[in-house]
């Protein structure tokens, strides 16, 4: 589990394009990784197969994940979010972030606001039922609040959030231009929410 709150920018320092997969070295400046721990890594949970005490980490990137997620477009020299799994003791600062990506969302502008940012991304309107204003989600692994959520359109619906400097300078959002994709995950409260109302007449 994820908290959605970025610790570092990593740096991908070599791909590798395997069958149906791909395999990634990313220098992620943790010193102390373990074998077999999760990362996110633009927001998506990855396992560490290899790594060294210089915080180069190795992570197998199966067909599934890079038919659901954006990683497939990352390159050598690629900044991407990174964030250790959290621990009993991590003070949750954004919201309960599993890193399993729903869907891809556009980005479809920037606005700048002061010294703040508005964007807005194309959401696919099969999560539009997830979406509540001054709710949570998660872009890129990054925990965000939605300032304003549209009506679904048949080319999807989109959300609007206010990007403080702070985030915008340690994330990788200040990177994005119009239309890249990135990894959007909904709030699984809601997931179970939906679940529960749904299948109510099952319970015993």
């Amino acid at each position: 589990m994820f908290s959605g709150i970025i610790e570092t920018l990593g740096t991908v320092t070599s791909t590798e394009q395997r069958d149906q997969a791909l395999g990634l070295r990313i220098a992620t400046t943790f010193p102390d990784l373990t074998l077999g721990e999760s990362v996110a890594v633009n927001g998506v949970c990855l396992t560490v197969a290899e790594f060294d005490t210089t915080g180069s980490a190795w992570f197998y990137v199966s067909s599934e994940t890079l038919d659901r997620t954006a990683l497939g477009r990352i390159r050598q020299n690629h900044r991407v979010n990174l964030e250790r799994a959290s621990t009993p003791a991590t003070k949750l600062s954004g919201h309960i972030v599993q890193g399993h990506v729903d869907a891809i969302a556009h980005l479809a502008r920037i606005e700048p606001v002061g010294e703040s940012h508005r964007i807005t991304f194309r959401v696919p309107n099969t999560l539009r039922g997830y979406m509540v204003e001054k709710g949570s989600v998660a872009l890129d692994g990054i925990s965000l609040t939605l300032n304003a959520v549209s009506e679904p359109t048949p080319d999807g619906f989109e959300i609007d959030l206010m990007i403080i400097p702070h985030t915008w300078e340690h994330t990788t959002l200040g990177t994005l231009k119009p239309n890249d994709p990135v990894n959007i995950e909904v709030d699984v409260i809601a997931k179970y929410v939906e679940s529960l109302i749904r299948y109510k007449g099952l319970q015993p």
